[in-house]
């Protein structure tokens, strides 16, 4: 599971996320990243934790599946928070396909698309 303080909550984090970041999409998810982003919920705090949310819409299945897809991603974001700047905050949407992907997809995955947006792979 992913500790609480990496955790993604606010309504206004998740825009800034989406709106601000740079995107990286992949077939069975999309990632949002804003790197290294200060926060301004927390003054006086030079490097608040990397903080990731989860997006998955009824598109992807129903209420089982799309849990099932959430905590698949919690998981698999927890191994890579460590990896990502400081301060960062990170929105991983799934796409409908998801439902139908195994783990093993998703960490391929969301590695592909964290390399990309941290400057590792080719467009």
């Amino acid at each position: 599971m992913l500790p609480t303080e990496n955790r993604l909550r606010r309504r206004e984090d998740f825009a800034t996320a989406v709106r601000r970041g740079r995107r990286a999409g992949r077939p069975h998810l999309v990632v949002h990243l804003r790197s290294g982003a200060t926060d301004p919920h927390a003054p006086g705090e030079s490097a608040p934790p990397t903080r990731a949310g989860f997006v998955v819409s009824k598109a992807v299945g129903g209420a089982v599946v799309r849990n099932k897809v959430k905590r698949r991603l919690r998981h698999l974001m927890r191994d890579r928070v460590a990896q990502l700047p400081p301060g960062s905050l990170v929105v991983v949407r799934a796409l409908p396909g998801a439902g139908d992907a195994d783990h093993a997809q998703l960490a391929r995955d969301l590695d592909a698309a964290l390399q990309r947006l941290l400057g590792g792979g080719a467009r």
